[in-house]
């Protein structure tokens, strides 16, 4: 009885503590220094652990067997949103390789080879068809074998995946599929009205993974006529928000990727259609109060709206000072709202260079409002007698400012530029994007 106990004392310890095995190589040290995995969320991503990488370009992270099956990603450099690369963690040992030119390997994994090799072999799928309509070959023959093909992988791979959490994907991912010959016109209609049939938003295992926000951006940049093209994005917005349907964590996490997106590309009246339509009622609902104000102030300063109304004292000949609304000013057919700061290196290069500018243009052209985000009062004033053709406000509190804040101001220098009835119509990069602009119109 004795041996018993003492052999199961010995064996509990490794019951306890059993663990699998994430290995991984790098091309070498010298590129990065350490890795860190998280589990990826519906909603943003849980840090696990953190390895060093060795000279060899080897790291290794061990996890408890009690570790939730899911989407995983490996954060190597920053910014951790360029440098990393997910994976599907699910009961087992991976071993992998990462490099520049080749990407991601497995070299042990069931569930990421499985994943790897149906992307390689439906985008092969993919090739042969576009190359068969680009021929402009019409021969049904041809098409039918293609097709075949195409169904014959989705159905092995799905058999092959079946007690796999890569079924998921693979299900989520089947595409349209014609049962006789279409044209590639009609074939792409089709795709896109089948696009989001197999794909559950309500699904746990695809939301906690990249797969339905990468999903949707396919659909919305993919599916578009380009000579209507920001008409078309806000279409598949629509039909987009319509297939997630009631998953309001989820619908609010992939809108605001794509409100970023847009954001990001400059495509204002796509955004706001976002914040507009759905992302201001989803964070309205959730009490999220910043994500409203960063919607309300993109849109308030966004191309077409009339700027953002404020306070400026003038001041004569005879130094008397007159304090005017923003909105009530007659001076001039063009305004340039610039916000500036006394410590910005870039402001104090590009300000005095916009001045001698405006002294060379017709006053009744053009009139500047430089408002400088700044909390030394002092400072400011004494600066100001050197720009005396502009007319001068104050943003005190710098980054918490409420006119910076209604113009969306997130770095100074910044420019505006609205038109006699104060709507905003260009927001120039710099003053020589400024100075290029304004130059074209006169010459107009």
């Amino acid at each position: 009885m004795i041996k018993k106990i003492v052999f199961l004392l010995v064996l509990l310890p490794t019951i306890n503590f059993a663990q699998y095995t994430i290995k991984g190589q790098f091309p070498n040290k010298e590129d990065f220094k350490f890795a860190f995995l998280y589990q990826v969320t519906t909603q943003t991503s849980k840090f696990v652990n953190n390895a060093e990488i060795k000279d060899d370009g080897t790291f290794t992270f061990t996890l408890d067997k009690d570790q939730p099956s899911g989407t995983y990603r490996i954060v190597y450099n920053e910014p951790q949103d360029q440098y990393n690369f997910d994976f599907l963690f699910n009961q087992e040992d991976i071993e992998l390789s990462y490099n520049f030119d080749e990407g991601l390997t497995f070299i042990n994994s069931e569930e990421n080879k499985l994943w790897t090799s149906y992307n390689k072999s439906m985008q092969m799928v993919g090739t042969s068809l576009n190359n068969f309509y680009m021929k402009g070959d019409n021969n049904e023959e041809d098409f039918t074998k293609i097709i075949t093909i195409l169904k014959n992988t989705q159905s092995e791979f799905e058999k092959a995946a079946e007690g796999k959490m890569v079924l998921n994907f693979i299900t989520a991912s089947k595409p349209y599929i014609p049962n006789q010959f279409v044209t590639a016109q009609e074939f792409t209609n089709n795709a896109k009205q089948d696009y989001f049939k197999h794909i559950n938003f309500s699904n746990p295992v695809l939301q906690n993974s990249n797969f339905l926000i990468e999903a949707t951006l396919n659909y919305i940049y993919n599916f578009i006529d380009q000579d209507h093209l920001n008409a078309s994005y806000i279409k598949n917005i629509d039909t987009a928000v319509q297939a997630i349907g009631n998953n309001t964590d989820v619908k609010k996490v992939i809108l605001e990727v794509l409100y970023n997106q847009f954001v990001y590309e400059n495509i204002e009246v796509v955004a706001n259609h976002i914040a507009d339509a759905y992302l201001i009622q989803l964070a309205t609902n959730q009490g999220d109060k910043a994500l409203v104000e960063d919607l309300t102030y993109f849109k308030n300063a966004s191309i077409g709206h009339k700027g953002y109304n404020f306070e400026i004292v003038i001041y004569d000949e005879n130094g008397e000072a007159t304090v005017k609304k923003m909105h009530e000013l007659e001076d001039a057919n063009t305004y340039l709202i610039v916000f500036w700061s006394t410590t910005c290196s870039h402001c104090l290069d590009e300000i005095p260079q916009l001045h001698n500018y405006v002294k060379t243009i017709d006053k009744k052209q053009l009139k500047v409002i430089a408002v400088a985000l700044d909390e030394d009062r002092y400072r400011w004033k004494d600066m100001t007698y050197d720009f005396p053709e502009f007319y001068h406000v104050f943003g005190e509190g710098k980054w918490d400012n409420q006119i910076g804040n209604n113009y969306n101001v997130k770095s100074t220098p910044s420019y505006f530029i609205l038109d006699k009835d104060k709507v905003i119509i260009k927001k120039p990069y710099d003053f020589e994007a400024f100075k290029d602009y304004f130059s074209k119109t006169l010459e107009e």
